[in-house]
């Protein structure tokens, strides 16, 4: 089936099947993605503890650096699935093509600005000495290629948006096979690889992305898809509609930036307290992430689903369809966050070795102790992560910018201060405010997604089709 033209395989049946067949996929690809964060984060500390401290402080940069593509991915998600969903193969092609190259551009002019402030940011943040320097090292290989993780994850949107999730998977999962394996060779020169420690990791990781890139675009013009690319087609690509792309993005995208800018303040004020608790933050943060990225690749499916059913112009399916994907993802963080309140122990020792002493044995206390405090903001951030993404398939993006802002920087940050500074609770402070404003957050978020304001929202682009 390569036009599209008839397909309603999400439109129409069983609600759960379609939330199963579009979530369930990218939720086991992220899901996949972050074993291998996990995974990374593990050979690192084999190295020793001033490794994984330098990733995390690389990562609250780069956090930031990314919310472009946040802003470009999250607008296209809902152009791409609504104009699928109502039966326009030349809109869709077009806005396919429209994000590949905006994806491009942004990730060579934002690359380059990265290189230039990535030092005195790293800085500021709190890393000196071998720290910095790890970080300046992953840092660099990561911020060159960064065309390749922007360009894959449109290759991600795009399958998606079209009702391939599987073959999203099917590339997610490939490449981070590929992670998997290059991981160590490269960090520690197996075989005839050098030797290249903490940047190795980073090579690892770009080498997969472009992998998914190279196999991604052989597929969307190869015709074995629910639609097919060509390099001339009906409907020309636009700077205008790439522009659109970026105003739809631009409150997730405003909201990302929010929430990368809190991370560097808060990724500051644990600094405080050494490069113990950092790469006890760090780890935590890539066990915290594997249950959150699954909710999150699950509301991916469900937001380019909410988008088809949307183009459908079929309300009360998207209302059924709503409601019950936060209740599945609710139910999945909750267990997840079960999980690591009784296992937390288990999962920090998988990391560092205690019976020694020391460093290691400091930063599996204090990773232990953040893990039962995160355990309970989990199904609070399903809760909030999955109505981000109903309202991002309609393309209704304001709100979750709003209360992102407020729950970073009115609630969280505050709270943070008073309980690790005024009540004098340190780090726990830190882990407490993050988790009760999490709370707090999805609570505000659920009130209003009941109003149904997003059930109105089209942003399918205006053109003229070959249909």
């Amino acid at each position: 089936m390569s036009d599209g033209m008839n397909y309603t395989g999400h439109t129409e049946g069983s609600v759960i099947k379609s939330i199963f067949r579009m979530g369930l996929p990218t939720m086991i690809g992220f899901g996949a993605a972050n074993i291998y964060d996990i995974i990374d984060m593990f050979w690192l500390a084999r190295l020793g503890v001033k490794e994984p401290a330098a990733v995390t402080f690389f990562f609250s940069f780069l956090w930031v650096l990314s919310s472009v593509n946040m802003i470009a991915g999250t607008g296209s998600v809902s152009v791409i699935s609504q104009s699928f969903g109502s039966g326009d193969r030349g809109l869709t092609e077009a806005s396919i093509k429209e994000t590949f190259l905006l994806k491009a551009l942004l990730a060579i002019g934002f690359g380059a600005v990265g290189l230039l402030l990535c030092e005195p940011v790293l800085k500021l943040l709190g890393a000196k000495g071998e720290v910095l320097s790890m970080a300046m090292d992953y840092g660099t290989v990561q911020l060159i290629g960064m065309i390749f993780p922007f360009c894959a994850f449109t290759v991600y949107t795009s399958l998606r948006g079209i009702g391939n999730p599987k073959w999203a998977m099917a590339l997610m999962l490939a490449s981070i096979g590929l992670n998997v394996i290059l991981d160590p060779v490269l960090i520690f020169g197996w075989w005839i690889f050098p030797r290249l420690g903490v940047a190795g990791a980073a090579w690892a990781s770009i080498i997969g992305y472009a992998f998914s890139v190279v196999m991604g675009l052989a597929l969307l013009y190869g015709g074995a898809l629910n639609l097919r690319l060509h390099v001339r087609s009906g409907v020309e690509i636009a700077w205008k509609n790439m522009l659109k792309i970026m105003r739809i993005g631009l409150p997730s995208g405003i909201g990302s930036i929010s929430f990368s800018l809190s991370r560097s303040v808060i990724m500051g004020l644990v600094a405080v307290y050494g490069t113990e608790i950092v790469a006890a933050y760090g780890i935590g943060n890539r066990i915290s992430a594997f249950g959150i990225m699954i909710v999150v690749g699950l509301g991916l499916g469900i937001s380019a689903l909410i988008g088809q059913v949307l183009g459908a112009e079929k309300e009360d399916r998207a209302i059924e369809t709503a409601r019950q994907s936060i209740l599945l993802s609710t139910v999945v963080m909750t267990v997840f966050g079960a999980m690591c309140f009784l296992g937390a122990d288990y999962l920090m020792r998988a990391f560092f070795e205690t019976s020694g002493g020391g460093q290691p044995a400091r930063v599996h206390e204090a990773g232990v102790i953040l893990m039962k405090v995160f355990a309970f903001s989990f199904p609070f951030t399903g809760l909030f992560i999955t109505i981000e993404q109903i309202f991002c398939g309609a393309g209704k993006n304001t709100p979750g910018m709003v209360l992102s802002i407020i729950g970073n920087w009115v609630i969280e940050i505050p709270l943070i201060l008073l309980l690790a500074d005024t009540v004098g609770l340190k780090e726990l402070g830190v882990w407490f405010g993050i988790t009760i404003s999490s709370a707090i957050s999805a609570s505000a978020f659920y009130w209003y997604y009941t109003r149904r304001t997003w059930l109105s929202h089209r942003v399918k682009n205006p053109g003229v089709s070959e249909a």
